[in-house]
């Protein structure tokens, strides 16, 4: 599936209302580590079932603060985040973020 790249909340609050599950990358373009994520995403992406999107922390700070504010979840960069049904019911971040471990989430 086509990862979406998304920078503002109105564009987050309609993903939610409309997708009973996806999957959002909080990815930092400056990050090595970010980078090395962004890469197991994108090859979980192509065989992922529901919609993957990214946002780039650097464009979309506001965003991102509000994701962690809203879900009262500490904001890391890279996070990978597993909603469903309008909650997160998986994160991980850094090193964590593995092809295999999004397969199993």
């Amino acid at each position: 599936m086509k990862i979406e790249v998304i920078s503002s909340i109105e564009e987050f609050e309609s993903i939610l209302e409309t997708n009973s599950e996806f999957f959002l990358l909080k990815h930092s373009l400056t990050c090595p580590i970010s980078g090395a994520a962004n890469i197991q995403y994108e090859h979980f992406s192509e065989d992922a079932t529901v919609p993957c999107y990214t946002l780039y922390v650097q464009e979309s700070r506001l965003l991102a603060n509000h994701i962690a504010e809203v879900f009262s979840i500490r904001h890391e960069s890279p996070q990978v985040l597993h909603f469903s049904n309008g909650k997160i019911v998986w994160h991980e971040s850094h090193g964590a973020i593995t092809t295999q471990r999004l397969k199993e989430a």
